[in-house]
């Protein structure tokens, strides 16, 4: 995918890894906990690919991971 903000997106996934393994979760589970499947999951926090996701979906994994939204947003 071509997207001006595809690096935002890769780190956004990144910060969902990390604090996914700081809770001590695996992607199932998050996802399981979430609703989506986990290949999902998993596409998103892929640091290899590009994959936009809603803020609907950022808003559980902020739910489910007891984080601000703020967290997933620190780009730099």
């Amino acid at each position: 995918m071509n997207n001006k903000h595809s690096e935002k997106y890769i780190r956004i996934g990144l910060n969902i890894a990390l604090q996914r393994k700081l809770k001590k979760m695996t992607q199932s589970e998050l996802a399981d906990k979430i609703g989506i499947s986990r290949t999902h999951m998993s596409n998103i926090e892929a640091p290899n690919m590009v994959t936009p996701v809603s803020l609907e979906v950022i808003f559980d994994i902020c739910e489910a991971l007891d984080i601000s939204p703020e967290v997933l947003f620190k780009i730099n």
